[in-house]
């Protein structure tokens, strides 16, 4: 697959290999920086296939449904396909780390000021303005998207071509399909989040696997020496390296 075919990788890579910067200081993708990175320090990383995570006993959810959970994992296996640079989303973790993020305060809304009234319109400084809390716009919004794919496309999302998935995708993305439960665009958000965080948080959290997403953009990880680097635009010598010790 090329870069034209597959734009939401190379997104993913470059733009997060653009920016000299030290570290990775959120649990957001938006935290997410790292040194430049030339042609030549490209051609002698290490090859793709290389870095895929060594296949271990599957994740069982314990949020999601059997339903959702096919849902879950052929969503982030379109926002974040494998490619020729490495893993994606799916060889990564992202649905073991969505499913376990389900069960934090997070996604119950715990950490919010839930009381309304909701204003919709009201500027992102006034905070949350929805009733729904994550883990119910997850269910919410999954089962009104399959619903919307039988009755167009014949089949639940999971069950649809690629093609079709990545369509239905862009519409929940323009708030095109008009849920009542919960507003797509909405759904939509928070799957590309979590998908992202996902694909860039220490292993610890469930995602990352082999710190996958740490090697594609050269981020050295949890280490504590290598600040003496980043001013010298270039890439670092050494693997990542996790929370736990692990090394990519």
């Amino acid at each position: 697959m090329s870069e034209q075919d597959n734009p939401r990788r190379e997104f993913l890579r470059k733009t997060l290999t653009l920016i000299p910067v030290v570290t990775v200081a959120s649990t957001s993708l938006g935290g997410s920086v790292l040194m430049a990175t030339s042609n030549a320090d490209a051609q002698t990383a290490s090859p793709a296939e290389g870095r895929t995570p060594a296949p271990g006993k599957a994740y069982e959810p314990t949020y999601f449904t059997a339903e959702e959970w096919a849902f879950v994992n052929a969503a982030v296996a379109r926002l974040i396909p494998a490619d020729e640079q490495g893993p994606g989303a799916l060889e990564a973790g992202v649905p073991e780390y969505i499913d376990r993020q389900m069960n934090t305060p997070y996604a119950s809304g715990a950490l919010w000021f839930m009381q309304g009234p909701f204003n919709a319109d009201a500027p992102a400084e006034m905070g949350w303005q929805s009733k729904l809390v994550p883990n119910q716009i997850y269910r919410l919004g999954i089962a009104a998207t399959d619903e919307h794919c039988k009755k167009v496309h014949g089949s639940v999302f999971a069950g649809l071509d690629s093609a079709t998935r990545d369509e239905v995708l862009k519409q929940l993305e323009a708030g095109a399909p008009q849920f009542e439960s919960v507003p797509a665009k909405m759904f939509f958000s928070f799957l590309l989040q979590n998908t992202k965080e996902g694909f860039f948080c220490d292993p610890i959290h469930g995602g990352n696997k082999g710190m996958v997403g740490w090697t594609l953009i050269g981020f050295p990880g949890a280490r504590a020496d290598f600040m003496d680097w980043v001013e010298r635009n270039e890439q670092y010598p050494f693997p990542a390296v996790s929370i736990r010790g692990e090394r990519a």
